[in-house]
């Protein structure tokens, strides 16, 4: 797979960075100095109700790579346990294999291609195909003791790309109500671009 959005970590770095910055300078103030750095990195890393928007349009090819804490999504971070929460965690992972409507991809005949949906929750679901399968299980042990993430990347093929004007996520703002912003990067036909979106403001133009 053709990934365009590996360009993003390198043209949006001093972004990223600055961000970074701020936000170490943000924890320090507010939560003094009884953590320590590593735990300030990993807020950094993981605030709920905040997610990460990476979307690359090049051609007929539209690449778009969610990732948010499991928190935002599913309401929890911890192993599935009660069916309740199986339940749940099967529902998130139906609900973002069909992403046309979470990105309100209405106009450009985008079809997916391929797509990879990534969580230690999902590891205990039986939804995955073996490779899948193994590699959450993986991260499941690497990751036993820290936060919970979801990533979700998406590569459509659109037919009709100069009708694909626009991305609306008002229906992923609808379904996940933890979620509350998300920080967009995004590579279009009309070059580099950032912005947050939130449920008020939900419409990415390309």
């Amino acid at each position: 797979m053709r990934h365009l959005i590996l360009a993003l970590p390198l043209t949006l770095l001093p972004l990223t960075l600055a961000q970074a910055h701020q936000h170490a300078h943000q924890d320090e103030h507010n939560h003094g100095h009884d953590h320590d750095h590593a735990e300030h990195a990993s807020l950094d890393a993981h605030e709920h109700g905040a997610a990460e928007l990476n979307v690359a349009l090049d051609g007929q090819t539209l690449e778009i790579e969610l990732k948010s804490p499991a928190m935002n999504l599913v309401g929890f971070e911890h192993a599935a346990q009660s069916e309740a929460d199986k339940a749940r965690v099967t529902e998130v992972h139906n609900q973002l294999a069909n992403p046309q409507p979470l990105f309100g991809l209405g106009t450009g005949n985008c079809t997916v291609g391929e797509q990879t949906l990534e969580s230690p929750l999902f590891a205990d679901t039986r939804l995955h195909q073996a490779h899948d399968h193994e590699h959450a299980a993986h991260q499941a042990d690497e990751h036993k003791d820290e936060h919970s993430d979801i990533h979700a990347h998406y590569q459509f093929s659109c037919q009709q790309p100069h009708d694909l004007q626009q991305l609306d996520l008002a229906e992923l703002f609808n379904r996940f109500p933890g979620m509350e912003k998300i920080q967009v990067q995004l590579i279009g036909p009309k070059g580099q671009q950032g912005l947050e979106l939130s449920p008020g403001n939900s419409t990415l133009n390309f």
